[in-house]
């Protein structure tokens, strides 16, 4: 799970720039058109909570508490919970949100899995 936590980590931190920068361009477009919709600002938050989450879960991977994984868990429904009602035109959010809460929903399983102990051995 460790592992896993990095590269979920690792891509959230990636993927942010992308969602800031069509969250960016979305926004303009809001205003320009004056659609009255907010999806650039909500894109703007989802990239904000995902790039925390993503933070979260590559610095607590390795701690024995399971307090980064509720963080994660918290940090990602919260953006999947602003990116779904507000994504108006910018259908891209959508597909962020949903990355969200699959990585919400697997860091709440991993709160009620139990990981083996090598007893310090390496597997390979």
């Amino acid at each position: 799970m460790k592992t896993a936590k990095l590269v979920t980590g690792i891509l959230c931190m990636v993927f942010t720039f992308l969602v800031l920068f069509q969250s960016c361009a979305a926004g303009i477009s809001n205003t320009l058109g004056e659609t009255g919709e907010s999806s650039g600002f909500a894109g703007l938050m989802l990239a904000l909570l995902m790039l925390a989450g993503g933070i979260v879960e590559v610095v607590t991977r390795k701690a024995s508490g399971k307090g980064g994984s509720i963080a994660a868990v918290i940090l990602f429904f919260l953006a999947a919970l602003i990116g779904f009602p507000n994504a108006g035109s910018f259908s891209d959010l959508k597909i962020w949100s949903a990355w969200c809460l699959i990585l919400g929903i697997l860091n709440l399983i991993s709160l009620f899995v139990k990981e083996k102990d090598n007893g310090g051995t390496d597997p390979s």
